[in-house]
């Protein structure tokens, strides 16, 4: 989000529960790794945390599974924030120490240009698997002393912390100007295009999904079982993303119906390791809430999750046991020609400086010619 202007960031959840219940939140300062910056409330932001409830929220209607839709937004009458950076909002029900949900966000001052490119031709194969980022910080018009020292840019593939790089140093300096090229650490597996499946209505099957049902309480979604990809498929994908609505596209937030939703992926069990459903519908992490189950009996990895009415993007990741970065490899397979997003945040904490301010952001979306 940038700073000023009128523009602000939308935090809202859903609450399980359709009595209301007392939700407040506390803002963090954090540093360029998402770790608490120390400031003092006072130095990023007006008002006092956990002071304000929140107030807006409307119940579920035509539902089968009820909830509450509580959202908010920052700024607001009562909170301003003071300085750039990142930001991670943990919500608490009333009397609670411990918050039922975290959000994150960045605050942009833009400062300094960027310069992204993205190429297939990599520093360890040629359109093959890989796909390798350049990039470039110009600060002709920004006051820095010690660039090379002050400049911390960190880069996203697919909004995957996961894989994020961190710590770069400039591989050439120019005058105001410092240039990322040839850098291992740089070069990301290209991975596959995500899956896709949407459900728009309880009651009939949309892409991707085999069959809707009720049982006494609920309604459950079967995704057509999946298998591994040995080749590239091309697919006009939100890059992992998925989006809120109905059929009728229609007050979405609250007259969306929450869905049990089973996926399978047919293949032998993996050795050494365990395998995740991933991307924005499991908040691109791995938790045992998206750790795929192995059924000896139907040779398929197998999930369940509570997903709301909409269109989601998906992957299988594998991760290797003792580490905690997924791959693509074994179920996905990796193509150079896969559509992938990839984001450049440029920080600076001057010396003697307290935070890490966010003075650039780049996003490019490569496409292969």
């Amino acid at each position: 989000m940038m700073m000023g202007g009128g523009n602000f960031v939308e935090i809202s959840f859903d609450d399980m529960q359709h009595d209301y219940v007392r939700y407040t939140y506390t803002i963090t300062h954090c540093d360029a790794t998402w770790k608490s910056s120390g400031l003092y409330e006072g130095d990023y932001m007006t008002g006092i945390n956990g002071a304000y409830p929140i107030e807006d929220y409307d119940q579920s209607m035509n539902t089968e599974m009820m909830y509450n839709h509580y959202h908010f937004r920052l700024p607001n009458e009562n909170v301003r924030l003071l300085i750039s950076g990142n930001y991670r909002v943990d919500i608490f029900e009333d009397g609670d120490d411990e918050p039922v949900a975290t959000a994150s966000f960045s605050l942009l001052e833009p400062k300094v240009g960027i310069d992204l490119t993205i190429s297939p031709n990599t520093d360890i194969d040629s359109y093959k698997s890989h796909q390798q980022v350049s990039f470039n910080i110009n600060y002709q018009t920004y006051s820095c002393t010690n660039p090379e020292m002050e400049f911390m840019p960190i880069v996203v593939q697919n909004s995957r912390w996961d894989t994020h790089v961190e710590g770069l140093k400039p591989t050439y300096l120019r005058t105001n100007q410092l240039m990322y090229e040839h850098e291992p650490r740089l070069i990301f597996e290209a991975g596959n295009e995500y899956r896709r499946f949407e459900m728009l209505d309880p009651y009939v099957a949309g892409m991707n999904v085999d069959r809707m049902e009720q049982d006494d309480d609920y309604f459950h979604a079967y995704i057509y079982p999946d298998v591994q990809r040995i080749n590239y498929k091309y697919d006009q994908d939100q890059d992992g993303r998925y989006f809120i609505r109905n059929s009728d596209d229609f007050e979405n937030d609250t007259e969306s119906d929450y869905i049990f939703t089973h996926f399978f992926l047919k293949m032998p069990k993996l050795p050494g390791g365990r395998l995740y459903l991933h991307g924005e519908l499991t908040e691109n992490v791995f938790t045992e809430d998206n750790e795929m189950e192995y059924d000896i009996i139907e040779h398929q990895y197998e999930l369940t999750l509570p997903l709301k009415q909409g269109s989601y993007n998906y992957q299988y990741l594998f991760v290797h046991d003792d580490e905690t970065t997924g791959q693509s490899l074994p179920v996905e397979g990796s193509f150079h020609q896969t559509e992938n997003e990839y984001y450049v945040y440029v920080y600076h904490r001057p010396f003697g400086g307290r935070y890490d301010k966010l003075v650039g952001f780049k996003s490019l979306k490569y496409k292969a010619n």
